[in-house]
């Protein structure tokens, strides 16, 4: 048996590579300019829906009109909530409110919201009038809680039981409403008479009980619920902190009202760690999928905030422009100081705002982080002293100019390891967003430090 299994393996990896490859995504382009409706359906039958959302994002904006308008009925609907938020709203905008109509009603409340909550308001009702009367309430309900919450991240399908109930008559009624049922679950939740929660059991534990014990004896000790107004990002932190696979909502009376699960979180971890990162470069998640003009204006703030702060080193460079002038090879080092401060600065700034997104740091290790943060420069400030002094004689035969480099690279790797920590923590503390800014208080200061270290000592050691 082994052997035949081995024998009818592929014989490469290109045999178990993924389905959509590039030759793959240009013979359905192709299939769709030549309207060969049999093949294009044959392609789209064997996608799977992430595979199929990648070909939305690939293709040209033309190309996915057109293999939209023709063939949007072989697509999962699911296929659209995969999409990324600029490409989805692109996409849909494209659409007759009809179209979208379908695909949301196809959707469990979650991707339903998700998928309209980002469209123009005026689309969004023209959508609404293509509802039906109970998928429009819950949509409506879903916009009606604040933005990034978990009320707009829950799932409002349940799977909710009374106390009172044992394990058997529970996995009786989870069998017999099997169609009504969530496509996906993992907790079911026990409730009140007045649908308070009181309970939450895991799937693997309903199975294990006898079917004779109580529902009561059965539910988790401890239950997090979680109030629908809450940020999503403190939501991820409770789900993945607590390791469950589902947390149940609730609104302001303690009722249950939905259910976020992992697949949520993953997502919103996901978007938030984009968002971040993204951030910190002074670029937005749809600059892909955007036009070059709205783009280029995005970008331009940034750009715009960094040349003010260039304009401020270079206002320390020349002060000292007489110092220059008398010894050239300071205008060929003091680069490497300031380049040095930069770089050590963003690790130490990644470290920070992952710690803050993480919430491992707080008013008790903050101290202990900054100063650990600030040790560490000094040291690297020490090693690289010795190794930029050295070249720097080698190169100039100055052992002063040696000096002067090494003792502004240990003072500037230092400020970098502190206000590399520090300031994220206090853009945090007052209530702004340590990915956005961060990185451009942090480059001014090691660039100016590092620069006035340099040719400051210089000025006061060479003359």
């Amino acid at each position: 048996m082994s052997e035949e299994i081995i024998e009818n393996a592929p014989s490469n990896a290109e045999e178990i590579s993924f389905l959509l490859t590039d030759d793959r995504i240009k013979e359905i382009v192709a299939a769709v300019h030549a309207q060969d409706s049999d093949t294009v359906h044959g392609f789209l039958d064997d996608l799977s829906n992430g595979d199929a959302a990648e070909l939305l994002s690939k293709i040209t904006a033309e190309d996915r009109k057109e293999l939209l308008s023709m063939y949007s009925e072989a697509i999962n609907p699911v296929v659209f909530a995969e999409l990324g938020t600029d490409l989805r709203r692109a996409t849909l905008s494209d659409m007759a409110p009809s179209e979208v109509a379908a695909i949301i009603s196809a959707l469990e409340s979650d991707d339903a919201l998700e998928l309209i909550i980002d469209l123009a308001e005026d689309q969004q009702h023209a959508i609404m009038k293509k509802l039906s009367a109970k998928i429009r309430r819950a949509v409506e309900e879903g916009l009606s809680f604040p933005e990034d919450s978990a009320g707009r991240l829950m799932q409002r399908e349940v799977v909710a039981v009374p106390e009172f109930w044992t394990a058997g008559k529970a996995i009786d009624y989870l069998r017999s409403a099997a169609e009504d049922l969530p496509e996906d679950f993992f907790d079911i939740f026990v409730i009140d008479p007045a649908y308070h929660l009181t309970g939450q059991i895991p799937l693997n534990r309903l199975v294990r009980a006898d079917r004779a014990t109580k529902l009561s004896e059965v539910k988790l000790d401890e239950t997090h619920p979680i109030p629908a107004t809450m940020d999503q990002e403190e939501v991820a932190h409770i789900i993945r902190r607590d390791d469950t696979a589902s947390a149940p909502v609730i609104d302001e009376n303690g009722r249950l009202i939905g259910v976020i699960t992992i697949d949520d979180i993953i997502d919103v971890i996901d978007e938030e760690a984009q968002e971040d990162i993204l951030k910190m470069a002074g670029v937005d998640t749809g600059d892909l999928y955007r036009a070059v003009w709205s783009t280029t204006g995005t970008r331009f703030r940034w750009l715009f905030v960094n040349l003010l702060t260039a304009i401020l080193a270079s206002i320390t460079i020349s002060f000292f422009d007489a110092t220059i002038e008398q010894i050239v090879a300071l205008a060929v080092l003091m680069p490497i100081v300031a380049s040095m401060g930069g770089n050590a600065g963003t690790q130490t700034l990644t470290v920070a705002v992952r710690a803050l997104a993480t919430r491992e740091l707080s008013d008790t290790n903050t101290w202990r982080v900054i100063w650990k943060e600030a040790f560490v420069g000094t040291i690297n400030g020490l090693a690289f002293a010795v190794i930029t002094a050295i070249v720097t004689y080698l190169w100039f035969q100055s052992a002063m100019l040696g000096m002067i480099i090494g003792i502004a690279m240990v003072l500037n790797l230092f400020v970098a390891g502190f206000f590399g920590a520090s300031i994220p923590i206090l853009i945090n503390r007052l209530g702004g967003d340590p990915a956005v800014s961060s990185t451009v208080f942090l480059t001014t200061i090691t660039d100016v430090v590092g620069f006035f270290a340099f040719l400051g000592l210089a000025a006061l050691l060479l003359f």
